[in-house]
């Protein structure tokens, strides 16, 4: 791996520092006798060998992960624009709320008595979430947002179940999430698409043509994944009401209305919320996340148990539920991330109600903004309606030039910019998915515009330029076909570089 400027030298990966014998920890000597392992673990399969970790001293490790941090993108560097992901920055006051010994230091397995200052927390998160969604009980144990869809859905099955109602479709929109019809697909229904109008909104009449006593439930967001809103909700949640089925909220979008709109008022019975999105918890690099569900009274008995339940004063006046013979069982271990839990209850305690209606407000003036000076370059996939918090550009015109998307995705990382969400909605050719979120200034908007016209001009003058970028970064271009089709997921020593 080759670095620019002043770094500009290859980083050997920790496998190539290792050296036996060298180490980073200490363990103190035990007094506990040796035993035969055979003995104990009888019936168990060991490895043969121990695991191939590599052996290297305290120092050069602390530097390795120095070096290598400093070569990542983060919302700390600079512009994360990434549609439908709310890259939002994330206070400081939060991370050191969550960082308190209290939480911090607290074991999983703590009976209630000595977490109350926790479960207290935990609670207050749900009243959070059950207010600014408008239903009526929440549970924080799902540890993403595909987890959280995946939770809404088998309470839904649940709910059907009990009912002795034989139910097993969901309707998902074709400008989806790709894990929503892979959640109702693991959750045992079978996922029926409903097409897109020339609007970007969903065909409301072609819904209404595919509802029957199959429809468990419709799945989607609103904003949806183009960040348009859907202005028929009312007619659709009734379209689901109206044969029996329920309707769940993909709460990827919620940025552009907490604290404005409640999916609840609309009509939707199960919410689940990325608090690792909307409420500006860590976010990126594979977690963590989590994804809490809300539900309305009538699916409340089928939440995961146990539930916070707050019924009498300290030290004891928090407690888990496990009475709860209709619930779809325990989702996660323990409580849910509770870090991240906490830093999402400490980001809405610091906004308060008023404080999120600016926030989504700001949201939605940022997105627009963007559009507008982005137009420039490149047109709006659907401009029928105005965007929310983010928006969908298409570029098939670089495509006269011999020049794809990608590539000016690519070109925008030399020019110092994250490049945004590309080739998603599926729905739309050649896509490019804008966020900003609420807390970019104009100088940075109007610089990635600037940086995205440049680059959508050079794909006429100079394609080759985008042909060939990135340069300016310690990884060239790879082959992410290759990668895809062939990836290497286990080193050993015979792996190739």
């Amino acid at each position: 791996m080759t670095v620019m400027g002043a770094r500009n030298q290859t980083e050997p990966t920790l496998f190539e520092r290792s050296r036996p014998g060298r180490r980073s920890s200490e363990l103190p000597v035990t007094d506990v006798p040796d035993v035969d392992v055979d003995v104990v673990l009888d019936g168990v399969e060991l490895a043969e060998r121990a695991p191939l970790l590599p052996e290297i001293a305290e120092l050069d490790l602390v530097r390795h992960f120095t070096r290598m941090a400093q070569r990542n993108h983060g919302i700390d560097v600079g512009f994360y624009p990434l549609g439908s992901c709310s890259m939002k920055y994330n206070p400081r006051v939060a991370e050191r709320v969550a960082a308190l010994p209290g939480f911090r230091d607290a074991h999983p397995w703590a009976p209630p008595a000595a977490v109350q200052g926790t479960l207290r927390a935990l609670w207050e998160l749900e009243q959070w979430l059950t207010e600014l969604t408008g239903l009526h009980a929440a549970t924080l144990q799902p540890a993403a947002g595909a987890q959280g869809e995946l939770v809404g859905l088998l309470m839904i099955r649940a709910y059907h179940e009990h009912r002795h109602d034989d139910r097993d479709v969901i309707i998902v929109p074709d400008s989806a999430h790709g894990t929503n019809p892979a959640s109702a697909t693991t959750a045992g229904f079978e996922a029926v698409t409903v097409p897109s109008g020339p609007d970007g909104l969903v065909d409301v009449g072609a819904l209404e043509a595919l509802v029957n006593e199959r429809t468990a439930g419709l799945m989607l967001t609103n904003p949806n994944t183009l960040g348009l809103f859907e202005v028929e909700i009312e007619r659709i949640a009734a379209a689901i009401h109206d044969v029996g089925g329920l309707l769940y909220y993909d709460g990827a979008n919620f940025n552009a209305i907490a604290g404005r709109v409640r999916p609840g008022d609309m009509g939707f019975d199960v919410v689940h919320l990325n608090v690792h999105k909307t409420f500006a918890t860590p976010h990126g690099g594979g977690g963590p996340g989590a994804g809490p569900v809300v539900v309305s009274e009538e699916l409340t008995p089928y939440l995961p148990a146990p539930v916070i339940v707050a019924d009498g004063e300290p030290p004891s006046g928090y407690r888990f539920d496990w009475d709860r013979p209709l619930s779809i069982g325990r989702v996660h271990g323990f409580h849910g991330n509770v870090g991240v839990l906490l830093r999402a209850l400490s980001y809405l305690q610091r906004h308060g109600s008023d404080g999120l209606a600016s926030m989504s407000a700001k949201a939605v003036l940022n997105a627009n903004y963007l559009a507008r000076r982005t137009g420039e370059a490149l047109p709006l996939a659907y401009p029928q309606h105005p965007p929310m918090h983010e928006f969908v550009l298409c570029g098939t015109a670089v495509r006269e030039h011999g020049v794809r998307v990608l590539d000016v995705c690519k070109r925008l990382i030399d020019l110092g910019y994250h490049p945004p969400t590309n080739y998603f909605p599926l729905i739309v050719d050649e896509a490019l998915m804008i966020e900003p979120t609420e807390t970019e200034a104009p100088e940075t908007l109007d610089g990635f515009a600037a940086a995205l016209a440049q680059a959508v001009g050079e794909a006429a003058q100079d394609p080759d330029i985008l042909h060939d970028a990135p340069r300016s970064t310690p990884v060239r271009r790879l082959d992410e076909a290759s990668a895809a089709r062939r990836p290497v997921l286990r080193w050993t020593p015979e792996t190739d570089d």
